[in-house]
């Protein structure tokens, strides 16, 4: 292995994503998905062009972001941001960081206007040995390149 393949290796390997609001620490998840962000296309058809139809951009749509994790200490802080959004507050900013199993942070993003949509808690069961899960959905009103830490 080369040590461009090394390097390339580490960097595509993360085992969690830190998370952040406005500065608080929401702490380590183990899944982050639907992070991304999608162009709506407006179609018009030109009079006399029957070559092709125009697909002008118009908007930028972005997906909800779904976090999971094991029930852990820092669900309270998930818990304090949701009950701060109950007695309201304007939208804040998150940072969202993937991480090395070092903890070096291999990429990161700033979301814009973050509000948490759902909030699920475990299924909770004595009869059986499965991990305590919780999963947040939050929207947001832009992605941004970070270059800063999970604060």
């Amino acid at each position: 292995m080369t040590i461009t393949d090394r390097a390339t290796a580490e960097l595509a390997v993360t085992t969690c994503f830190g998370v952040s609001i406005d500065g608080a620490k929401l702490g380590s998840f183990s899944s982050c998905e639907g992070l991304g962000c999608e162009v709506v296309l407006e179609q018009r058809e030109e009079g006399g062009n029957n070559g092709f139809v125009w697909q002008l951009p118009s908007r930028i749509k972005y997906s909800n972001v779904k976090l999971s994790r094991a029930v852990c200490a820092d669900t309270s802080q998930v818990a304090a941001w949701i009950a701060e959004v109950a007695g309201g507050t304007k939208p804040k900013t998150a940072i969202i960081a993937a991480m090395t199993a070092k903890g070096d942070v291999v990429a990161a993003w700033e979301l814009l206007g973050v509000v948490p949509v759902r909030w699920t808690g475990p299924s909770l069961n004595a009869e059986s040995a499965k991990i305590a899960m919780e999963t947040i959905e939050i929207a947001h009103h832009g992605i941004l390149p970070s270059n800063g830490p999970v604060r």
